[in-house]
Formats: structure tokens, sequence, C-alpha cells
């Protein structure tokens, strides 16, 4: 086989276990045998339809199988796979598409009208009418060359100037993340994984579904989240592990029927975005279920740290210690090491650079170490604490919010003559952002008709939740925005 990209796990996992469960979606159940009979079929249509290697090919729609079966089907013919945020704005899509320059969308039902309107050559509905088109292609492999030096994924994360930015992951880059995950998360072959959180999110992708199907476990795709359904899977599929963001953890625990629901069958919870909470650890502790925190981002793959469940309490607030392939430093200014300083991340997980931004590639990425702009310490044991976060990045829910592509939007509205955006806590969230404007000279506007004006530009989880007005903004001599005196200022939660 000279496919050694991730295109081929599917074949390699129905020679070995063909019959085993690969995929659990309500009714629908897929063994690996079944899901490398569609996948290669997929393949064989997509290659019809002019897709080859290096090109790129688009998916938009929530978790499903047919999300799994176009990133194995890129694969499959060395494309690199684009998976869209569903939750982002029209403008925002388009800008992914454009910027990628998919050839091909692959999009579920909910999004057949944006589909139809956008500039992608060539689209393909999952649906019954594709099943149909693929029972009649050929399941013969598509032993395309591919190597870990090739593409596999462009992952969009949001952009601190305003526009996100691809980040370009390799096979090698998948492969070394999953198999730091394997190595330090002890995935087993016979788990049960619960995914209810969206796949266009690398951690949910990368640090739980690849390893899982790596190990042969079963994968229940769930397309929302809800407390009630998760326990009810839990129960009735036996459920061992599940990823999730605080906040899904925390609505979990809250349901009505938590105390009663038996919780047996899960070993492992995998958490990232943000910190656990302490009370919410012990009330999982206390039902014999313990957290795997990691740290981490896109452009690593996105595993750096993982904090494991012993050490959840011991060492509360820290990311862990870095993964077992992946080295990190801390440095000064200087770029000497230090106590504390920014943290640089160097190993086979670490991106190639941001897709055709050659600049911010250069910048990001130092003699092979990624800049990630979080200030962090480590203590004797080597246990890494994040103390500060770059570029006022705002976590809400486990989504990154960067406060200059809200600003950038507000600024578009005629009342705003000035504006901020800073996060505040939020019990449910974590925390979730917050506006401060100045009104333009003359301008009338209230809160609402500044926030409703946002809607449709941004995605919603990007809207701020409350705004606030001010006569005007500290700046520096600069003219930049002092967001530590804003923040302090303007950012209790009253």
């Amino acid at each position: 086989m000279r496919n050694h990209g991730i295109g081929s796990w599917t074949a390699r996992r129905a020679r070995r276990t063909p019959d085993r469960p690969a995929v659990v979606y309500g009714h629908v159940q897929l063994t690996y045998g079944q899901l490398h009979d569609r996948t290669t079929r997929l393949a064989h249509h997509l290659r019809g339809l002019g897709v080859r290697p290096g090109d790129r090919v688009a998916y938009l729609g929530p978790n499903h199988p047919s999300f799994l079966e176009t990133l194995f089907a890129a694969g499959h013919l060395g494309a690199v796979f684009v998976p869209l945020n569903t939750r982002l704005a029209e403008p925002e899509l388009r800008h992914c598409l454009a910027d990628s320059g998919a050839s091909v969308l692959v999009h579920t039902a909910a999004f057949e009208a944006f589909a139809g309107s956008c500039d992608v050559p060539r689209r393909v509905a999952a649906g019954a009418a594709l099943d149909e088109r693929l029972a009649a292609l050929p399941a013969t492999p598509l032993d395309v060359p591919v190597t870990h030096a090739d593409i596999a994924i462009i992952m969009y994360t949001s952009g601190t100037t305003g526009r996100a930015k691809g980040a370009v992951l390799t096979h090698g880059n998948l492969i070394w993340n999953s198999v730091n995950t394997l190595v330090d998360g002890e995935f087993s072959a016979g788990d049960v994984t619960l995914l209810s959180a969206p796949l266009f999110h690398t951690a949910a992708l990368n640090m739980t579904c690849l390893p899982t199907v790596l190990k042969g476990g079963t994968l229940v795709l769930e397309d929302s989240f809800s407390p009630t359904r998760t326990l009810d899977l839990i129960e009735r599929l036996r459920v061992t592990v599940m990823f999730g963001v605080p906040a899904m953890f925390q609505q979990v625990a809250a349901a009505a029927g938590f105390a009663d629901a038996d919780l047996s069958s899960v070993r492992m919870l995998l958490c990232g975005g943000a910190p656990v909470p302490e009370a919410l650890i012990r009330t999982y502790q206390e039902r014999g279920i313990g957290f795997l925190q990691g740290y981490g981002m896109t452009e690593a793959s996105p595993g750096v740290c993982l904090l494991d469940a012993d050490h959840a309490l011991g060492k509360p607030g820290s990311a862990g210690l870095p993964h077992f392939f992946t080295d990190i430093r801390i440095v000064d200014p200087a770029g000497d090491d230090a106590a504390r300083g920014e943290l640089l991340v160097e190993g086979p997980n670490v991106m190639r650079g941001y897709w055709n931004l050659p600049e911010e590639t250069a910048t990001a990425l130092q003699d092979g170490w990624f800049r990630t702009g979080d200030i962090a310490a480590a203590d004797e044991d080597g246990y890494v604490t994040i103390v500060d976060r770059a570029k006022d990045m705002i976590i809400s829910g486990g989504e990154n919010i960067y406060p200059a592509e809200v600003e950038k939007a507000l600024h578009e509205h005629p009342a705003v003559d000035d504006c901020a955006v800073i996060g505040i806590p939020d019990e449910k969230w974590g925390e979730v952002p917050r506006a401060v404007v100045v009104l333009a000279p003359g301008a009338e506007a209230t809160a609402e008709d500044i926030l409703v004006f946002l809607d449709g530009r941004l995605a919603r989880y990007k809207i701020p939740k409350s705004l606030v007005f001010t006569d005007a903004l500290p700046r520096s001599g600069a003219g930049k925005l002092l967001k530590p005196h804003i923040r302090r200022t303007y950012g209790t939660t009253s």
C-alpha cells in the first residue's frame, strides 16, 4: 500500500477488524468494513468530479457519517480536507471556501441553500440520492501515493486581524498527534466514544475521533448536544469515553437524571477549551470518573499538554505535562529560557504553516518552534500553567473568539465611533464577550440595535452577550487599546 496517510486507515482497519462496529449514528450503524466500502466508493465519485491530489474538498454539516467518509475519501485521493464550522456566518464561510480554493463542497441537507448560492464549482449533497449513486460505483482500491509530508487538512482558526487563517496540517501531523494521544490518553480497542462536540473542531476530531479509529473503537456521533440524551446514550450504548468542553459536562451534571444514571461504563472524560472547575472535577470523581484535561491549539494538531486525572486536583489550573513526542520551551522576550514567558512548541504534530500566508507563517514558526503567544510557567515537576493568554483571546464554551474580529464588525455600524471587546465571567460558558462602545458624535443607537446589527455578520457565539456605552476608551500613546484597564473598569458581570 503506497498510501501512508490517514486516508489508508479505513483499509487498514477493514483488513484487521472488518466486522467491528465503527460508527453509530441514530439508527445507522457501520462496521469498519462498511465504512471502508462507502469511503472508497465516495473517493471514486470525487475522482469522477475531477478531484486530484492536492485539491481541496470542503465539508459543511454537523456530525454525521458523511463527515468521516469525506475526510477519508479525500485522504484516499491525496486531496486536502477542509472542515467548515457550521456556526460561522455566511460571509465567514465564503471566506474559508474562497481562501482554501475548494473545488468541491460536500454538505448535509441543512446547508442546501447556502451550497446552491456559493461559488464552489462542484457540490455533493449527502443523503439518499448520493447513497444510490455510490451503490453503482466500484469499491476497487485507489492506491494513490500519499506521504506523511503531504497536506491532509486545512483547519480554519479565528484570525487575530479579523480573518480566519487556515492551519495546514499534514498527514504526519495528524498521525503523530494520534500517537501522542494514544500514549498519554490510553485509548483501547474496546472503547465506545461519544462525540456530540462538533467534529469541525480540532480537539473533537484529532484528539478523540481519530485516535478511536486508529485503535478500532466505536464512534457514537451526535449532530447536537443534549445532556439528557447524553445520559441515555451512556447507559444504552455503554459509552466509555466522551469529549467535551467544561460547559457540556456542567450541563450533564445538572441534568435531572444525573444522580441516578448508570455511568459505570465511563472510564475517561476528555476535556479541552478551558480548565475544568474544581467543583466539577469533584462531582465526577464522586461517580468514579476522572478528567483528562488538554491544552493545545489548532496549529499543533492540537495536543501540546495533557493533565491526567490523578493530578486534576493536585495541580489546580495546570495545563499538564507536554505530550510524549512534543517538546516545549518557555522563553523571555530575548528568546532565552525563562521561568515565566512565552510558550513555544515543537514536534511532529506542529503545523506546516498558514495557508497562503507566508509572512504570518514566518512570524509564528521560528527555527521549527511555534510561538503560541501564551504566557506560561512550569513548576519543579515540569507541569505547565498558562498564566495569561495572548492577543486577549476569549474562550467561550470551548470556542475561540478574537476581540479584533468582533471589533472590526462593530466598527461597521455607523453609530459606533470606537469600541473594545473583552471577556467577562459566565457561569455556563466560562466567559462570554462584552462590547464597550463609544457612540459617534450626534449618533443614537441602543445596545440592542448594535448587537442585532452583528447578527449574520458574525457567528452567533462571537456576538457579545452584553454591551455598555462609555464616553471614551483608554489608549496608549501609540493608540493601542489598554485592555487591562478596560477589563478592570468594565469586566464585572453586573
